[in-house]
């Protein structure tokens, strides 16, 4: 039984959508030549490189069993599929912008004889009918930024992840239509019918997720300050105990802990009598 995966051939979401499935243990046989097909490490995984738009179309004929692509395009292209999981990557927000000089502050101040530009028509639509507002949708491919400068539309509805290109392009926010990431997707019929390898594409990858931000820290102890360690390790489940074959009572100690936290945790361990404190990455946790 073999699954195809489909990731985006290029563009933003492209290298990090290959970097976590590599992290999943799915490495690319030739990864920075996109061809149509790549095979993979593992003999019954192949990748399909599409374009990210039309990857939720792909999965939802059962071209290919799964996808990575951005929710947007999944909500915009109206497709059924199941969703796997949020890898947490490629946050964005659809918006509603204005010109900074116009009048038009908030949904309240849209009339019907404005006009919209947009590369997501449908969400836009759907957006404006549920405000009871029926304005025209100028459809663009690009560059919508510039769509009210030239006269093309009143308003756009775009993508923005910090805002910071629509203020530079003297733009404001005046609502939001829908929070997007990137997100893992499968056909629902293959989830079926290949439902334990599609399942295991899914955990190694929601494994490298958990991991993304966790470190492993590995030490040595002498017993007698054992309370003390354990008053100062948050970890996931409680510290890995094991004795150390040496002349003192000398234990081993490992533990997950938040990469935010080594810094710190890191002195107070020094200081309550730790010692050959190692810090190491961790890829999955499963």
């Amino acid at each position: 039984m073999k699954i195809k995966i489909a990731v985006p051939s290029k563009g933003r979401i492209s290298d990090p959508s290959i970097a976590i499935l590599e992290k999943a243990g799915l490495k690319l046989e030739d990864p920075t030549n996109r061809k149509l097909f790549s095979k993979t490490s593992h003999e019954n995984i192949e990748i399909m490189f599409i374009r990210a738009a039309d990857i939720g179309a792909y999965v939802e004929d059962g071209v290919v069993d799964m996808g990575i692509t951005g929710l947007d395009l999944i909500t915009e292209a109206d497709v059924k599929v199941e969703v796997l999981s949020d890898l947490n990557f490629g946050k964005t927000s659809l918006v509603i912008a204005s010109l900074d000089d116009s009048n038009i502050n908030s949904i309240d101040d849209i009339s019907p004889d404005m006009t919209i530009a947009t590369e997501f028509p449908n969400l836009t639509n759907n957006y404006l009918k549920s405000h009871n507002l029926d304005l025209k949708i100028h459809k663009l491919s690009g560059s919508t930024e510039i769509a009210p400068h030239i006269g093309v539309a009143d308003l756009i509805s775009d993508l923005t992840s910090t805002g910071e290109t629509l203020k530079h392009n003297n733009l404001k926010i005046i609502d939001k239509i829908l929070d997007s990431s990137i997100i893992l997707i499968t056909n629902k019929d293959s989830h079926l019918k290949k439902k334990e390898l599609i399942d295991s594409v899914k955990n190694s990858i929601n494994g490298v997720i958990k991991a993304a931000d966790k470190k492993l820290l590995m030490m040595n102890l002498n017993k007698k300050n054992l309370s003390k360690i354990k008053n100062i390790l948050p970890g996931m489940s409680g510290p890995t105990v094991s004795e150390v074959l040496a002349k003192e009572d000398t234990l081993a100690i490992q533990v997950i802990v938040n990469e935010n936290q080594v810094f710190e945790l890191v002195n107070e361990l020094r200081n309550a009598g730790a010692r050959d404190i190692l810090v190491v990455s961790v890829e999955r946790i499963i």
